[in-house]
């Protein structure tokens, strides 16, 4: 056996091996939620903590639903405002933009992505939250503020995924398009944007997981009051930021309910991520299907 065969076999097997070691540490940590977060469904019941509306751990309440409520409209509200920006960047950068313009705009939306989630909630904290306060009434801190700030934390993923799917479509495309006569836009609306479609869908998948995982920086800009919000610049609490500011002092039935509430999370999560894998396989079929 030479030495590249020999290369190749432990190469081989250190990438198995690692693939394994992955999902048995997925499977850990699932095992230690469920045990832990299962006495909190069998003591209160299922159905009462998932559509309770009451979290008060002191007189026994341990309802998520207002909680499930705004996990999923901070995390909607900060999609609709992120992705039409995300995706008319993407294609300015990948189809439009001067090789200077993308060279300097790249790194700069990439450095984004590097930037703690607590400097982001920082800046919501001084600059946004004042702002709405004194245009829009109220506190200032509201699902709007979670929100824009999320919007902009989940930039850099959506473009750059984006940018790449864009890319990735082959030039052949281009030029069939652009030979019988169509425009630059005409190329880009019917014939690039589709044929990038799965790739755009799976960036906006992982900017929605960014979003509804995100904790500190929605902590410091949503308010954290437990109630379905009658309006965008109402507060709100979400499910991560409920486990991260109760974790630390509860105890019995109430830590068991915060990992109830993960549970919960990561059953939402499983969900939307389900509905946007389907939606991205179905438009995997039309396009091999020759819809374009």
């Amino acid at each position: 056996m030479d030495k590249n065969k020999i290369s190749e076999f432990f190469i081989e097997k250190g990438l198995f091996i690692t693939a394994i070691l992955s999902i048995i540490f997925i499977f850990l940590i699932i095992s230690f939620i469920l045990l832990e977060g299962l006495p909190a469904f069998e003591d209160y019941g299922f159905f009462n903590l998932l559509f309770g509306f009451e979290w008060a751990p002191t007189d026994g309440d341990f309802g998520v639903f207002p909680m499930i409520i705004g996990s999923i409209f901070v995390t909607l509200l900060s999609l609709l405002m992120a992705v039409p920006l995300s995706l008319l960047c993407a294609i300015f950068m990948a189809e439009v933009a001067p090789n200077k313009v993308r060279k300097v705009l790249k790194p700069v939306i990439e450095t984004l992505s590097g930037i703690p989630s607590v400097v982001y909630g920082f800046f919501g904290l001084i600059v946004l939250v004042p702002i709405i306060r004194e245009n829009f009434g109220g506190t200032g801190f509201s699902m709007f503020t979670a929100s824009l700030i999320l919007a902009v934390m989940i930039l850099p993923t959506i473009i750059t995924i984006s940018q790449d799917s864009l890319r990735n479509v082959p030039h052949e495309y281009r030029e069939a398009s652009l030979g019988l006569g169509a425009t630059q836009w005409q190329t880009i609306r019917r014939i690039i944007f589709p044929a990038a479609l799965p790739g755009i869908i799976t960036a906006i998948i992982l900017g929605m997981g960014r979003a509804i995982g995100e904790t500190l920086a929605v902590i410091m800009v949503a308010g954290n009051v437990v109630q379905i919000p009658n309006s965008i610049f109402d507060p709100v609490r979400t499910l991560t930021s409920n486990i991260a500011i109760e974790m630390g002092y509860a105890t019995g039935l109430h830590y068991n309910a915060l990992f109830a509430t993960a549970i919960v999370l990561f059953l939402i999560i499983i969900l939307l991520l389900l509905i946007a894998n389907y939606i991205q396989h179905k438009y995997k079929v039309d396009i091999g299907g020759g819809s374009l």
